[in-house]
């Protein structure tokens, strides 16, 4: 079989797609697990028959505020997991990395889902914190190097699939399990899947580019092998899966240099901001992850059980799966449109379709519209899923050359986890205050995230040339 003929994987290379898929369920799996159990967890609702099972409490009793500082420990976890990705990855391997997180993602669910005190919970949490951090950062260029060419793209936005159906999972468990004596089992799921990721390694290969960069082309063509079905020249593999990225470069990067850097060494954080010649692809990335976290999505998926509950009050419980189960499959579309409408075209088409969701749900809100704000809330998800959740994702190791996909990757993800925790944490209060008390004024906060979104797109479209 010739180079050209690697168009898919063999079935040995998608089991691999699929181990590698899985820490960004988990990122998911975690994004959305206490949403479902703080009722129980919290001790709203209790089983006055049963204060222990098996020798642990059914319930935890904590306060609305310190339930929050638990809850925000994944994120500042997630900050720290994506600002040392790129150390982790290039020491160790995207293989490597991917065992170190499943490691943390096993024993922080275990430690929470064992805990009889806030403290373990809030260690517990920081761990998945940490290994969703890290996993989120790994996933996009794991997957983007063992792809072949032909697919990565379609192969890219499977990151953002992998989240959407751990959010998908964990809030159809909550019907079951969001109970005093089995929430306990949501994490030790989660652990247990882990636990299986971590020892399934030895049967995964490490990714041919990291091979290729160590010098290791020998173990390079077996993966290679083992992945697509075929031993490629190496050089020219690497040429072409270059020349098919130059557009995605700035100007003064030609296939020459990205070849170049292959073999040269990981970069560090300062001598990233340091090097001029990465600016544009740093900012390009900078640009695509402000633009998703900006859009306003977390903190629209909170408010819509408020906003859909007023007009399916007998759905309450349904509306957020409801959602999700949208978003779910709202994320095929670009996995057979990114290749054939391309990546800035389908981003700005996912913009567009927001921003006229965000001014249909504030005036819906401002006009005691409910039913408009309810279809808006859930044409926003619709369009968020088929471009800003996944491209931002996918365009990670298109822009960056080789030596400095990691160290790019872990910056905009850790400014992707702290954009996340400020918007969650501004927005009821920023509500209130456009509000001034008034309900029918409540509307407005969504014209402020319609313009902070098109400035951050304007912005991105400047920067990337798709």
């Amino acid at each position: 079989m010739t180079s050209e003929g690697a168009h898919t994987f063999t079935k040995y290379g998608w089991l691999v797609c699929l181990w590698v898929l899985t820490a960004s369920f988990q990122y998911g799996y975690h994004t959305s697990a206490l949403n479902q159990l703080q009722a129980v967890l919290t001790c709203k609702i209790a089983d006055p028959t049963a204060p222990t099972y098996y020798g642990l409490p059914t319930c935890i009793p904590m306060s609305d505020a310190t339930f929050s500082v638990v809850t925000s420990m994944y994120t500042m976890g997630g900050f720290f997991g994506s600002l040392s990705a790129n150390i982790v990855m290039d020491r160790y391997g995207r293989k490597g990395a991917s065992r170190l997180s499943s490691v943390l993602t096993a024993v922080g669910s275990a430690v929470f889902g064992l805990s009889s005190s806030v403290g373990p919970l809030i260690l517990g949490r920081f761990l998945v914190g940490l290994a969703a951090g890290l996993g989120i950062c790994l996933c996009p260029i794991y997957l983007s190097e063992i792809a072949p060419v032909k697919i990565r793209g379609n192969l890219g936005v499977l990151t953002q699939l992998a989240i959407v159906i751990g959010i998908m999972v964990t809030q159809g468990m909550g019907f079951g399990l969001a109970t005093p004596r089995q929430w306990r089992f949501v994490l030790l799921i989660s652990s247990g899947i882990s636990i299986f990721q971590y020892f399934s390694s030895p049967f995964v290969v490490e990714s041919p580019s990291y091979l290729n960069r160590k010098g290791l082309v020998d173990q390079e063509k077996l993966a290679i092998h083992r992945l697509w079905g075929e031993i490629r020249d190496v050089s020219r593999a690497d040429s072409e899966e270059q020349d098919s990225e130059e557009p995605l470069l700035p100007d003064s990067d030609s296939a020459t240099e990205r070849h170049s850097a292959v073999r040269q060494p990981a970069m560090t954080i300062p001598q990233l901001f340091a090097s001029t010649e990465l600016r544009r692809p740093l900012l390009t990335i900078i640009a695509a992850m402000t633009s998703q976290q900006i859009s306003g999505i977390n903190a629209v998926l909170y408010y819509s059980n408020d906003i859909l509950s007023k007009s399916l009050p007998e759905l309450a419980s349904y509306v957020s799966l409801g959602i999700t189960i949208v978003n779910f499959f709202m994320t095929f579309p670009p996995i057979f449109l990114i290749e054939r409408v391309g990546r800035k075209q389908l981003i700005q088409l996912s913009v567009a379709a927001a921003l006229l969701s965000h001014l249909a749900v504030g005036y819906g809100l401002n006009s005691g519209l409910v039913t408009l704000s309810s279809i808006a809330i859930t044409t926003f998800v619709m369009s968020f899923a088929f471009g800003l959740g996944p491209i931002p994702f996918v365009i990670i190791p298109e822009v960056a050359p080789p030596h400095a996909v990691s160290v790019i990757s872990s910056v905009g993800l850790s400014l992707n986890w702290s954009s996340n925790f400020v918007i969650g944490l501004i927005f009821l209060p920023l509500r209130n205050f456009l509000a001034n008390g008034d309900p029918m004024k409540e509307g407005r906060v969504f014209y402020v995230f319609a313009v902070a979104l098109l400035c951050s797109t304007l912005w991105f479209s400047k920067l990337y040339r798709g």
